[in-house]
């Protein structure tokens, strides 16, 4: 036998090549799309989730009260989800993913009902943790299903489909939270997702295929599932309450820094342990150096992509109502342009997919269109008008968009026989790197607001200005009260006459000037970062991306 000439790459394409899973044949369309119905409406839900809540906080702290704890009904929605779905993602390669994504949308609806029907805060923070218990198997449940009824080219256009409803949930949330706040009540708010997901569970229990993993021997690895949540959730903390409850460098945020490391490093170790031995650890250590280190590069590309980018949309709202003067009315709006974009940018980028077969341009692409919203962004001023800052949001959102798109695609496809540990993993980076950067970026402004007001002051009125005056205007948010504290203190200015009104003009311009200026900042920061996800991406391997009938002439040689 002639010693093989092929060279690692060569070889690396053809184990992908051949690995992939050739059952696509066996789903009918009419099961298929039955299925990615109901998928997608399951998916929508848990999006959803994630951003309905926000506008009904202080009705639901009116009537039950507890404003001390009310951030935990989003912080416990949180913490669960985000820690669960490596687990998530692994138990389905296990036991398959048809039982454990039904199992997930059970928890999430009975976490609904049962947040729906509290009668005390702490009734709704625990069922609210439920849910999230549940929703953390929605999201990398629904993207690994999609990898198995599809091969990897026609993959793309499913891919960027699931990606818009990220985008969709984002416009809807907002809106629809405070419409039900409004109209009905705040319990309207989980209470919807019941008749909704029971329809979806319908579906999936009558139509879904069992899609059963190859293993005959299932081993849990509760002790990574241990170290796991360990580490993850004192990080989770440390940067949700870092500028908010406790100094960045206080005791407290430094102890639960230390100690999410400590057991992350932990995790690693023993993981590689395990995988050593054979057994099947919640996270493979391999995965990041095998495949050609694609998932590695996709998880580092995601992880910075998400930092630059939904970190700046986080604050996108803030920069139109406080230093442009969009009226907070309709705040769930102001988005909706970046939203569009990106729903465009996934859903255009997965059919290029689908119809090119290579995604190494895509990528680049999308990382350059999130260098160029991010460049937009930090050219915004104090003197920026709308139409300045819908051009940032246009391009940001098409950046976004991609990003959503693509990369759960190349993973899949570089790891064919992991695939919901692998899609799992990249999801948990992607909200990891969300939840960081608005930490992040929010530590940042809060830092630099303080010296930017007291520098656009003039300085005869930062003189004379009272204490209680100049406390009430180094928060920003004094500009978005609806209170009537603003318009007391407004006619206590001008009863003073043309001088009153000069120096209240003056304190509002200077919050403007402040704000704009910190906002700047942390734009900084998302183009820095974005700049980083431009270079990390050309770094990305191209693998081939078969298509069904690739796959169907490949099983029939074989």
């Amino acid at each position: 036998m002639q010693p093989s000439s092929k060279s690692g790459a060569q070889r690396q394409r053809e184990q992908v090549s051949t690995s992939l899973p050739r059952s696509t044949e066996l789903f009918s369309p009419r099961q298929t799309l039955a299925t990615m119905s109901g998928l997608l409406l399951v998916l929508f839900l848990a999006i959803l989730d994630q951003t309905i809540v926000a506008t009904a906080l202080p009705r639901i702290g009116a009537d039950l009260g507890g404003f001390e704890v009310l951030s935990w009904i989003t912080t416990g929605y949180l913490l669960a989800s985000t820690v669960t779905i490596p687990i998530y993602g692994k138990l389905s390669d296990l036991v398959g993913r048809k039982p454990i994504l039904l199992a997930s949308i059970g928890l999430f609806l009975i976490g609904s009902a049962l947040s729906g029907l509290a009668q005390s805060l702490t009734q709704l923070i625990i069922f609210r943790t439920l849910q999230g218990l549940g929703a953390g198997g929605l999201q990398p449940v629904v993207s690994a299903t999609v990898g198995d009824l599809f091969a990897p080219r026609e993959r793309g256009k499913w891919m960027g489909i699931t990606g818009g409803m990220y985008a969709l949930g984002s416009i809807i949330g907002p809106l629809a939270g405070g419409w039900l706040t409004d109209r009905l009540s705040w319990r309207w708010i989980f209470s919807l997702n019941v008749p909704i997901g029971l329809a979806a569970l319908l579906v999936l229990i009558m139509m879904m295929p069992e899609l059963r993993p190859g293993r005959q021997t299932v081993s849990i690895d509760y002790a990574g599932v241990l170290l796991l949540t360990l580490g993850t959730i004192p990080l989770l903390l440390a940067f949700s309450w870092a500028g908010n409850q406790y100094p960045w460098l206080s005791p407290q945020i430094m102890t639960l820094l230390g100690a999410g490391l400590v057991f992350l490093c932990l995790l690693v170790i023993y993981e590689h342990h395990q995988e050593r031995r054979g057994k099947e650890p919640i996270l493979e250590p391999s995965l990041f150096v095998a495949s050609w280190g694609v998932f590695g590069i996709a998880s580092l590309v995601t992880f910075l992509l998400n930092m630059a980018l939904l970190g700046s949309a986080y604050f996108i709202p803030l920069f139109a109502q406080g230093v442009i003067g969009t009226s907070a009315t309709n705040s769930g709006l102001i988005t909706i342009p970046l939203a569009l974009t990106a729903i465009g940018g996934a859903v255009l980028s997965g059919l290029l997919l689908s119809w090119s077969g290579r995604y190494r341009w895509l990528a680049i692409g999308g990382a350059l269109a999130a260098v160029a919203g991010s460049l937009c962004l930090v050219r915004l001023n104090a003197s920026s008008g709308w139409s300045d800052l819908l051009i940032a949001m246009l391009v940001l959102g098409f950046g976004m968009g991609t990003g959503q798109a693509i990369y759960t695609t190349i993973v899949q496809n570089a790891l064919p026989q992991k695939i919901g540990q692998a899609t799992a993993a990249l999801a948990f980076f992607r909200q990891l790197g969300g939840t960081l950067s608005i930490a992040i970026l929010g530590g940042v402004l809060s830092a630099s607001y303080t010296p930017a007001f007291q520098a656009a002051l003039p300085a005869a009125l930062r003189d004379r200005l009272p204490a209680s005056v100049n406390v009430l205007f180094a928060n920003p948010l004094i500009l978005l009260s609806s209170g009537q504290t603003l318009t007391r203190l407004r006619a206590g200015f001008l009863a003073a006459g043309s001088q009153g009104a000069a120096a209240y003009q003056a304190l509002v311009q200077a919050v403007r000037e402040a704000l704009a200026s910190s906002l700047h900042q942390a734009f900084l920061i998302s183009f820095l970062l974005s700049g980083l996800t431009f270079i990390a991406v050309w770094f990305l391997q191209e693998l081939p991306l078969r298509s069904k009938r690739d796959l169907t002439s490949t099983g029939a040689s074989q």
